[in-house]
């Protein structure tokens, strides 16, 4: 049998990857002590690995294909084909900036300030590209194994880090000073790979499947039924990915009517359709919407 080799990100990203096959159809399970996981598909082999080595494994062929961040991507200068931008973090859907920071109190203000400064991060290749990019040349970027938060005004005169939020920086008593980049999850693959056009189906499969559980992330599906005569007064209401779907029901006078929704606008809708008339209404989670 035909395998694909894909790499899927342990860590932080871990739990949401794992809930987003799920909806995509592909149930991953971790097996004690091993990096290879179990899946329902047995045309593939999971292998839970760091999202930092995930693009060097897809590059070299050792994966086929892999999840990982562009900021990854960029960092190890991989030459991989990106497939799908799944915009997800380890907290849902969005993305993660990575950013230079500094103590609050430093005199350091500006990313020229940096002149002759010392940066802790992990992501050493970005951050030299970066400060030569904007002319700075004596600084010294210095690679940080993990917590590198603590480590500015104390290690390090400033860091580089990824933040979602900038809630961890804040509370660290540390201030942004410039944005390198805003980074999302990838889906890549290997060149030769996807030359293959088994292995090329199989991972278009995969994409599509992750991008339509996604998207079914920020959507819910609504069913009612209404009076015909008070139809036109709902569909005012409705927004949809398209129209709503509409169908006659036995009695007469009656139908039913389906929609698709954004799930943080829902909460306002419902109460509209009741007061257009909308009855026996039905709010159900979505696992994947398919464009």
């Amino acid at each position: 049998m035909k395998k694909l080799k894909i790499g899927v990100p342990k860590g932080s990203l871990q739990d949401f990857t794992f809930g987003l096959f799920k909806k995509a159809g592909y149930q991953l399970k971790v097996e004690e002590r091993s990096y290879l996981l179990s899946t329902t598909d047995p045309e593939l082999e999971v292998s839970l690995i760091r999202a930092q080595e995930i693009p060097g494994y897809v590059e070299k062929g050792a994966l086929d294909s892999g999840i990982t961040g562009k900021d990854w991507i960029l960092e190890t200068k991989a030459k991989v084909k990106e497939i799908k931008e799944l915009p997800y973090t380890k907290s849902g859907i969005g993305s993660v900036r990575l950013v230079i920071a500094v103590p609050k109190g430093s005199a350091i203000k500006k990313i020229s300030d940096l002149e002759g400064k010392s940066i802790a991060t992990e992501f050493v290749n970005i951050t030299q590209d970066y400060l030569k990019k904007k002319g700075v040349k004596e600084a010294k970027v210095e690679f940080s194994w993990g917590a590198t938060e603590i480590k500015a005004g104390k290690l390090a005169d400033a860091i580089c880090e990824l933040t979602e939020t900038g809630r961890t920086l804040a509370a660290h008593n540390l201030k942004i000073i410039e944005t390198i980049l805003q980074s999302t999850t990838r889906l890549i693959a290997n060149r030769k790979s996807f030359q293959d056009p088994w292995k090329r189906r199989k991972i278009s499969a995969i994409g599509l499947l992750l991008e339509g559980a996604l998207l079914a992330e920020k959507k819910v599906g609504l069913k009612l039924n209404i009076e015909e005569k008070r139809l036109k007064k709902l569909l005012s209401v409705l927004p949809a990915l398209r129209k709503p779907t509409i169908s006659s029901l036995s009695e007469e006078g009656w139908c039913a009517v389906e929609v698709i929704v954004e799930k943080e606008k829902v909460k306002d809708l419902i109460p509209r359709i009741k007061e257009a008339g909308g009855q026996g209404i039905i709010e159900y989670p979505l696992n994947k919407v398919i464009c």
